[in-house]
């Protein structure tokens, strides 16, 4: 037995006690993506070329690699969250709502993984 009120257990604590926090995650990846896109457009703009070793000598370059890895990691991290959001909104059942959100979450790890291997091979000079 709890001496507080029922409004006092829901203070401060969105329906599933995380809302504001996957909130605040977006938003700040946005914010990230709208800094990263801007670069990584300017970077591809100013490029000779867009062939495999235009684009590997500039990814050569440990800024360029790591603007880039962070760019990939914010881009996915982005998008699971927001399939997520949509996931939960959209899908009513627990038992398939479940099962989507892991399947989402896995395609998103892979794509991830996928993305930085190329992009760490064609930065430390392996073949793509």
């Amino acid at each position: 037995m709890s001496l507080r009120s029922p409004l006092g257990y829901v203070l401060g604590h969105g329906s599933a006690r995380e809302g504001v926090h996957h909130w605040w995650h977006l938003r700040t990846t946005s914010a990230a993506l709208a800094v990263l896109g801007a670069w990584f457009l300017f970077a591809v703009l100013t490029l000779p070329d867009l062939g495999r070793a235009s684009v590997a000598a500039w990814l050569a370059r440990p800024v360029n690699a790591v603007l880039m890895v962070l760019f990939v990691w914010t881009a996915v991290w982005h998008s699971a969250l927001g399939v997520q959001v949509v996931v939960e909104d959209y899908v009513r059942t627990k038992g398939p709502r479940v099962l989507v959100l892991v399947a989402v979450r896995f395609v998103h790890v892979l794509i991830g993984a996928a993305a930085l291997v190329s992009v760490l091979k064609l930065a430390l000079g392996g073949k793509a």
